[in-house]
């Protein structure tokens, strides 16, 4: 998916973080902290754990933020001939750790502080990097990496995208529930 810019409101309290140049990230992406390579990844590079509960969980457990900043290319695509703007060294992007983001989703009549989860791909077997789901469990808060603030015209109206306000579980100790063992360990 291309690079979105998703802020809405709120502060972002973006950290600087390590990524990998042949794993491409976008403006908008949902990303978790890899806990072997020490590196920010998108939601669809971590490894599938077989069910959208172990997705979710797994997910929820290293979820770091939106990425604030693109870094690597994508297929076909060209870099650019002179870029000033990136301050931070190569392969380190700003993560939002909190913030209010409007990410897409499946129609849904979301209610404030509805708990918000990652999406799974249509095929199963990975995430999206750019949109969300209700939870397998609606209301596992492990499972969940933030809680719906729809705006007032959508509030009680399904919609196919919502505003939710995030906080990294890595940074921001943002929700979490886990129960020992509800995961496979495998990121």
């Amino acid at each position: 998916m291309a690079s979105t810019f998703r802020h809405r409101s709120g502060p972002t309290n973006p950290v600087a973080v390590l990524c990998d140049s042949t794993t491409p990230i976008e403006i908008g992406d949902l990303l978790y902290f890899d806990p072997v390579s020490n590196k920010a990844k998108p939601a669809s590079a971590m490894a599938d754990q077989l069910t959208l509960a172990l997705n979710q969980d797994a997910f929820q457990q290293f979820f770091l933020g939106v990425a604030l900043q693109k870094n690597g290319l994508q297929t076909n695509e060209t870099a650019p001939l002179y870029n000033t703007l990136n301050r931070l060294p190569a392969n380190v992007i700003e993560v939002a750790t909190t913030g209010d983001f409007e990410f897409d989703c499946a129609s849904t009549t979301w209610v404030l502080g509805a708990l918000v989860g990652a999406c799974e791909k249509s095929n199963g077997t990975a995430l999206e990097n750019q949109k969300v789901a209700v939870p397998n469990t609606a209301t596992n808060p492990s499972q969940a990496i933030g809680k719906a603030v729809p705006e007032p015209n959508a509030i009680g109206n399904a919609r196919t995208s919502v505003i939710v306000r995030i906080r990294s579980t890595i940074i921001a100790g943002g929700i979490q529930n886990q129960v020992t063992g509800s995961s496979s360990g495998v990121v």
